[in-house]
Order: C-alpha cells, then structure tokens, then sequence
C-alpha cells in the first residue's frame, strides 16, 4: 500500500488468505469498482513436478477460481485489469482465466513489489494505449521468467 501511496494511486488493499480469495473478490470488486484488480500471496510448485499439473502448485487454483469470479464480474479485459499470481503460480492456466497479467512463466520467485509495479504501469497508460507484456516485464525486477501476459489497455482517464 506504500508503494501505491507514493506513485499516487488511490488503492484499497484487503487481505485475505490465498483460499478465501475467491470467496471475496466479487464482493470487493462490486464494493469498490476497480479499473485494476491485484490478486497476489504466496504460491510455490512442488520440487521435481509436473508443472502443468495444477495439483502441484499451492495456491495457482485459488488465484485461477479469483481470476474467473473477477471476469464474472466484468468480462472485459479492458474495463478491469487483472493480475493475479505469485512466486511460480501456473502462469498458463491464470492467464486462461482471464487475466491480464500473471506470474511466473519461468516458475521463479519474483520480487513482492513486481505486482504493485505492474498496476502501476497499467495506472499510468493512457486508456487510448496499451502496455505490452514486454514493457512490463522490463519494468518488473523479476523480468519476464517472472511477469507475463497480454497486451492491454492503460487505465489512465484524461481528465
């Protein structure tokens, strides 16, 4: 919340654990009506595993069931932002449920500001523009093993 405070972004932070996630995040979306959605904790891949087993990671399930309440709240990709994930979530099946941003493609720990950088840069795009998955992972400290996703609108109104 500091982070947001000091790039000046008006930001509500609720904190749940990883498995009540998708329990809230309608009721907080319907609450606060975001333009940005951040769902992040803590994740982790079995050592030596499958990692296109969901049933390898500790918390990917509950940040994909956050990620498809929050598209059953707005389905557009445009109108709300989402990143979801944490260090080695299942980044694939977080992306295809929706979201715009996940982590971790490479399955790496990423840095725990990588998230609050990725609202950021999503915060201060233009709504005309978009911000492509390799500006944020440039922007990111975990890089691109860490953050990916597609290309996406700012959120940023003229005033």
């Amino acid at each position: 919340m500091e982070f947001y405070r000091d790039a000046g972004i008006k930001a509500v932070g609720d904190v749940y654990d990883e498995k009540d996630q998708p329990s809230v995040v309608k009721r907080l979306l319907v609450r606060h009506n975001p333009d940005i959605l951040v769902v992040t904790g803590h994740d982790s891949l079995k050592k030596n595993s499958n990692p296109r087993n969901l049933d390898n990671y500790s918390n990917s399930a509950y940040f994909i069931q956050s990620v498809k309440e929050a598209r059953s709240y707005e389905p557009s990709r445009d109108k709300l932002c989402v990143f979801a994930g944490a260090c080695q979530s299942y980044f694939e099946s977080i992306m295809n449920a929706g979201a715009n941003f996940a982590s971790s493609p490479g399955r790496i720990m990423i840095n725990a500001l990588d998230p609050s950088i990725v609202a950021n840069k999503v915060a201060y795009t233009a709504s005309t523009a978009f911000v492509s998955p390799a500006e944020v992972a440039r922007a990111t400290i975990s890089g691109e093993k860490g953050i990916g996703g597609i290309r996406s609108r700012g959120q940023m109104k003229s005033r």
